[in-house]
């Protein structure tokens, strides 16, 4: 009955062990969830309000597709002002959370066969919207001692002639690695003189704890030329279920294509949602975002610190995003055995590393309190104690 494309996809392997968790939480079990990737802080005041405001307007009408000509305005101006971008109101398009954005690229994109590098470890999305479209995916497995990022060489070793494009998570999930100016420098130098083409995820862009971050498409003309930037409010705003994403790129026919497949499927992305991005993009929330960066920083220094306390464990400290990405293999190699029996008995659910391209870790995720991380914390300490045992 089934179609063979949709038989392809495996479930979001975050998504289904967030499910747990709350379906044991709704049954009363005093489960602490460091799984899902969502911000434990409420939507900035500005970004209420300004909602609040549209709808008293009745904004609640079908928008262009690609957006308001007021939300795409604000676009290109966050991409002008904070990432020295410039791109045309044309080449900007709002999309159903970065995620929709992804998966309209690849639909465009990938034809059966074509090759897409993805390093590894990933977002658990990326290799199947890859597969879904019937590409290919190239993995490059980075280097936890250099914070999982992989080289200007091994991008250059894994370019065949069916390579159609490179994935960028910057920074990365699950990792938190980020590319430094440098770095990007070095991938833009082996890219030119060839036609793949640079898919920069940079939906975590705000949430960085080395004070800097370079926007792919801006290391050069050439890169600038060749790059999909896709960005969002999801994490940063703290706007997950409000499924704020865009894209942008100089790229034509590409964007005219995109647009077709969203004028076939969702139309537009909410009006009041566009109406309420507005004043984030236009940086009247930095002071929201740079309260939640700090207190991610603080997590991310205490965890860090305790996890690596545990014998068995260890963790490389990210550079940005919200998570740890921690390696078990000394307790356990089979990551999503370790997890499944870290939340059945412990009560603490993680995301096991073999959904991200590389078991034996597991992914923890700091975006909640510090109270309710030092009490999971405790709980793994105690769970690997008696796992070793």
């Amino acid at each position: 009955m089934l179609s063979k494309r949709s038989q392809v996809l495996s479930e979001s392997i975050t998504i289904a062990i967030s499910s747990m968790a709350k379906d044991m939480k709704a049954k009363g079990e005093d489960v602490i969830s460091l799984s899902a990737g969502e911000p434990d802080f409420d939507t900035p005041k500005a970004i209420k309000d300004a909602v609040v405001e549209a709808m008293k307007k009745g904004c609640a009408k079908y928008t262009a597709v690609p957006g308001t000509p007021e939300v795409i305005k604000a676009i290109q101006t966050k991409l002008r002002v904070e990432n020295n971008l410039e791109y045309q109101t044309n080449q900007i398009i709002t999309t159903v959370g970065a995620k929709q954005g992804l998966f309209a690229i690849f639909q465009c994109l990938i034809d059966d066969g074509d090759e897409v590098i993805i390093p590894a470890p990933y977002w658990v999305s990326y290799p199947e919207m890859v597969k879904f479209c019937g590409g290919k995916p190239v993995f490059i497995e980075g280097d936890e001692h250099k914070n999982f990022k992989i080289t200007a060489e091994q991008l250059k070793a894994a370019i065949t002639p069916k390579t159609k494009a490179f994935v960028l998570g910057n920074p990365g999930n699950p990792s938190g690695n980020l590319y430094s100016k440098a770095e990007l420098i070095e991938f833009a130098k082996v890219l030119k003189d060839t036609k793949v083409l640079v898919i920069s995820d940079e939906i975590y862009e705000k949430i960085n704890y080395v004070g800097e971050f370079t926007a792919a498409a801006s290391i050069n003309e050439d890169m600038f030329k060749r790059t999909i930037t896709i960005n969002g409010l999801s994490k940063a705003g703290a706007m997950t279920g409000w499924r704020f994403g865009y894209l942008a790129c100089v790229l034509p026919e590409l964007i005219s294509a995109i647009k077709k497949v969203q004028s076939q499927s969702v139309s537009n992305i909410s009006s009041i949602v566009q109406a309420g991005a507005i004043p984030a993009l236009l940086g009247k929330t930095d002071d929201d975002i740079e309260n939640m960066r700090k207190a991610y920083q603080e997590r991310r220094d205490w965890m860090v610190d305790a996890i690596n306390a545990i014998d068995g464990l260890s963790v490389v400290k990210p550079d940005g995003a919200f998570y740890l990405f921690i390696n078990c293999k000394a307790v356990e190699k089979d990551s999503m055995k370790f997890c499944k029996e870290l939340l059945a008995k412990e009560k603490v659910a993680t995301v096991p590393g073999v959904g991200f391209g590389m078991d034996g870790y597991f992914r923890a995720s700091y975006a909640t309190d510090l109270d309710s991380i030092k009490k999971a914390v405790a709980r793994i300490a105690k769970f690997v104690k008696e796992y070793k045992a």
